[in-house]
Parts: C-alpha cells; sequence; structure tokens
C-alpha cells in the first residue's frame, strides 16, 4: 500500500482531490480548484511522481501563475493548493509543503463605488442591452445576491410563481434569493423552451478541448454555462465611457443595499436579503439622519413633562 502510494502520480492525486470536491463546495469554488490544479499539474508534469515534487517546484509554478494580479488572487490559488496538499497528506501520499516565503498576502479591502438608482435605472431600460445581459443585471440588483450564486442557478432552482430560486447556504443547507417585478417579467423569456439545465447560458457551444462539466451544460441547446469572467467583461464593455471606468459585477449587489439603507430599511432586513453574515457588511451604508437621531434620543428622554 505504500508503495502504490509513493508512486502516485501528479495528475492521478490531483484527479482524486478534485473528485473529493463535493457540493458542500459551491459550484464557483470547485471550478477555481479545477482551473489552478490543471494548471499546476501540466506545469509541473502530470507524470510526475508526487514524491519527486518540490514545495518550491510548486511555489515557482504559483508565482508565475499570479504575476500582476491582485493578493486577494493569491491568495484564493495559494488556498486551491494547500487544499490539494492538505488532502494528500491525510491521504498518505507524500505532499510537499510550500516553503514561507509561498505565504497568504496582505490584502487591502477597498470600499466598492456605489452607482446610484437613476444610472442602474438608465443601463437596465437601454433598448440595445441583449435580454441575457439584462436579466442578469436586474437579478442581480434585485435580489442582492453574489454573481457568482447568479450564475451557478439552474433552471431547476428557479421558483417563477414565487419569485424566487433555491441557492446553497454557507452550512450545506438551503436558502433563497428573492427578486422583484423587473427580473419577474424577464426571466419567462430567458429560458422558453428550456426546462432543465443553467439559467444563463453562454453564446455559442463549447470546443471539445475545453468541455466544461456536464452540469454546466444546457442539455437543450448544448451550450454552455455564462462564466464570471465573461459576465463581467460585458457589463463593463456597456457602461464604460471616456471619462469614467465601467461597473464592476459587485457594485450592483453593494448598490442595492445602499439603497435600501437610504430609504431607511433596518439594517437587519438588509443583512437578510443579502445574506450577509457580517454586520459591518451592511452598516458601512447605514448613515442615520439628524432626524432619525433626534427621534431616537426623544424615546429616551424620562424628564417629567411640564403642567400645562
Amino acid at each position: 500500500m505504500k508503495a502504490a502510494r509513493n508512486a502516485v502520480t501528479v495528475r492521478a492525486a490531483v484527479d482524486g482531490f478534485l473528485a473529493s470536491v463535493d457540493r458542500r463546495h459551491k459550484p464557483a469554488t470547485r471550478r477555481s480548484y479545477g482551473r489552478t490544479l490543471e494548471h499546476v499539474a501540466s506545469q509541473l508534469g502530470t507524470d510526475r511522481r508526487l514524491r519527486k515534487v518540490t514545495g518550491e517546484e510548486i511555489a515557482e509554478v504559483l508565482r508565475a501563475l499570479c504575476v500582476g494580479t491582485a493578493p486577494s488572487t493569491w491568495n484564493q490559488r495559494r488556498a486551491a493548493i494547500s487544499s490539494f496538499l492538505a488532502w494528500c497528506a491525510r491521504n498518505g501520499y507524500p505532499a510537499p509543503v510550500l516553503p514561507a516565503g509561498a505565504g497568504r498576502q496582505p490584502e487591502r479591502r477597498e470600499e466598492t463605488p456605489i452607482v446610484s438608482r437613476p444610472a442602474i435605472e438608465r443601463l437596465l431600460t437601454h433598448g440595445v442591452i441583449p435580454l441575457r445581459e439584462k436579466t442578469l443585471w436586474r437579478m442581480l440588483y434585485e435580489t442582492t445576491a453574489r454573481a457568482t450564486e447568479v450564475l451557478a442557478l439552474n433552471i431547476e432552482d428557479l421558483e417563477l410563481d414565487a419569485r424566487r430560486a433555491r441557492v446553497p447556504a454557507a452550512d450545506g443547507g438551503i436558502e433563497h434569493i428573492y427578486w422583484a417585478t423587473g427580473t419577474a417579467q424577464l426571466l419567462p423569456g430567458l429560458i422558453r423552451g428550456r426546462t432543465r439545465g443553467p439559467v444563463f447560458l453562454s453564446e455559442r457551444r463549447p470546443g471539445l478541448a475545453r468541455r466544461p462539466p456536464s452540469a454546466d451544460i444546457c442539455p437543450h441547446t448544448g451550450r454552455a454555462r455564462l462564466g464570471y469572467d465573461r459576465a463581467r467583461v460585458l457589463l463593463d464593455r456597456y457602461t464604460r465611457t471616456e471619462a469614467t471606468p465601467g461597473w464592476d459585477l459587485r457594485q450592483l449587489r453593494h448598490s442595492a443595499a445602499a439603497h435600501l439603507a437610504e430609504a431607511n430599511v433596518n439594517p437587519q432586513a438588509i443583512m437578510a436579503k443579502g445574506r450577509w453574515r457580517n454586520p459591518r457588511a451592511v452598516m458601512r451604508y447605514v448613515r442615520p439622519r439628524v432626524a432619525d437621531l433626534d427621534a431616537v434620543t426623544r424615546r429616551l428622554d424620562m424628564a417629567p413633562r411640564p403642567r400645562a
């Protein structure tokens, strides 16, 4: 048994790990792990014995893969590699260890720019926007859901009459995202003629060399699920001007939260709507008005009222 484990190849180890990444992980996480580890395996040599691979070699591949990227991208790809190496160690494979110089990089949290409600409405009602993009962007705004969650939706997850869809929860359960009239009017046209498979599809069928998993293929059209990078590029293209940069997908979610806060919606309700776990993610949008503070102060007034 030990001899067999010492003889395992990089290819076999990566395949074993990816097969173990089950439904507890979000689809976007599974795809991210797969892309990173497939690249690492190809650079190391898929037929090499894993025991002959050093941690420094893996670190060099990681550095080359992350040239010019943000610290968050480094950390995400490093996390995929670390998870793989930890899985190898738990299963008795001769796993190398990443050197200290390949540790996590500090991330600087930048505030997501808020887009005004009129600007979002102008975009969503513009006549030249294709139905797919119009539906995706409106759903992101009305649900305040994460873009990865919305792009991972299948038609089977939709509950059109209830104006909601099922999404995986962090604890492995099921949560719901809710949309409003605009999305409800657009969705039937987007999925017309389809009863299963991804809600949002790419423009064309994938080639054999880059064929995604069957779960990401529409059984009716053969087209693949729309990816995050493509969706990001399209939003940037339609919103960029000579004077201003294009929007990011996250801005629709965060702008919706800010608009709810401006409408004096309870912060707990905003947290529930966007399914935020950390109150700080919502409180940055809450700006109490002077009138609100005055009303709260009066509730604490215990002094006797003057007699008439």
